[in-house]
């Protein structure tokens, strides 16, 4: 981990808006300076007169506003623009794993000052690049490296901490006494939530002598649900169904967009029941502000500070401070964080919001030390 402490703060409202609105409404345009093209994808930029630093962002192929990382991390390109102008900023998106090599080397032939790739998948390949062309930086989103890589800033999230936050939330939350989980792929950036959450509950049970069930996901034995990908949003939909059908009343989907699927059968499920029974938690961003038409079921969301970290990463790199190297965001540093309780602030008992900012200390204090088996 690096000396040098970074600020990774909770998602910004105005902001992702922001960044999911640029992302999404000309996702074809160029910069002033004229912009890229690749079969394998988009470009998009902030447009800056003048500017004399690149910033360029591979997407992974959940999309620029998947509502998840890749969203957290263009905004984070944006929030690097916005403060020092002189910067542009611009992405290329995958559509399947076989783009990330040709849009990383797209980018290369460019000049960027540095690439930002985004998400686990893409560390083989960022690393090779990294190590052919070492006088290029790279950061990358959710994924580390051992030994560290001096032109990489690799950008990792204890997430199994505000995961371990989420699942006794749940668990305190939860009448029909089932919680449920699934997952996008079997990957550690996404089991490592599902970690969290499944012993998060079991804390809940052992102090409140409950018998809260999980749904979806065991961490001892690491088997559960996944729809295979970050984009079928029907498969998120009937996966929630059956959890649903199984007893689970509050769904944690780590899934990115397919998370929106679950969101639509939560809604169902609440709207033939004639009463809100069911309710969930979204992951990575606030999903009050990345999918404010579900807010509603939202008791909270597990986050992590991804656009922090991606805006100190570029701005370290145009600013000739870049060291590479790897960053744990965590709760001690705000590098991982349990949202607002937006419309459940009321609903939410005191007594709960009070066990939770104790047992944050004794996490951060070390005297609860959450389990996973996934590497931070």
């Amino acid at each position: 981990m690096k000396a040098t402490l970074r600020t990774a703060a909770a998602v910004s409202a105005v902001a992702l808006l922001a960044a999911c609105g640029s992302s999404t409404s000309a996702p074809n345009a160029g910069s002033s300076g004229g912009s890229s093209s690749s079969p394998s994808g988009s470009s998009s930029t902030a447009a800056a007169t003048g500017s004399k630093f690149l910033g360029c962002m591979v997407t992974d192929t959940g999309g620029i506003d998947d509502r998840s990382f890749n969203a957290s991390s263009w905004q984070g390109m944006e929030e690097a623009h916005t403060a020092d102008p002189s910067i542009t900023v611009k992405y290329l998106q995958s559509q399947t794993g076989s783009d990330y090599t040709p849009n990383i080397n797209q980018f290369i032939s460019e000049k960027c000052g540095i690439i930002v790739t985004v998400g686990f998948l893409m560390g083989g390949n960022t690393q090779t690049a990294a190590k052919a062309h070492p006088s290029q930086k790279f950061a990358i989103v959710d994924y580390t490296y051992s030994p560290a890589i001096k032109n990489i800033d690799a950008l990792v999230f204890n997430t199994v901490q505000d995961a371990f936050l989420g699942g006794y939330l749940a668990a305190g939350m939860s009448k029909s006494g089932a919680v449920g989980t699934f997952g996008g792929q079997q990957l550690p950036t996404v089991t490592i939530y599902m970690d969290g959450y499944y012993d998060g509950v079991q804390y809940y049970n052992q102090q409140h002598h409950t018998h809260v069930k999980v749904l979806g996901w065991n961490e001892k034995t690491q088997k559960g649900l996944f729809t295979g990908n970050f984009t079928n949003q029907t498969t998120g939909q009937t996966d929630t169904q059956n959890l649903i059908s199984e007893g689970a009343d509050v769904i944690f989907p780590v899934a990115g967009n397919v998370g929106l699927g679950a969101a639509k059968a939560v809604q169902d499920a609440d709207a033939s029941a004639g009463s809100q029974k069911v309710n969930m938690e979204w992951v990575d961003t606030d999903g009050c502000i990345s999918a404010t038409q579900y807010c509603k079921y939202f008791i909270s969301s597990v986050t992590k500070g991804i656009q922090a970290a991606v805006k100190a990463a570029v701005l370290s790199a145009a600013h000739g401070t870049f060291k590479g190297g790897n960053y744990i965001g965590d709760l001690a540093n705000d590098g991982v964080v349990l949202s607002p309780f937006h419309q459940f602030s009321t609903k939410v008992p005191a007594a709960l919001q009070s066990e939770l900012n104790t047992i944050k200390q004794e996490i951060i204090s070390g005297k609860i030390k959450p389990a996973t088996k996934s590497p931070v």
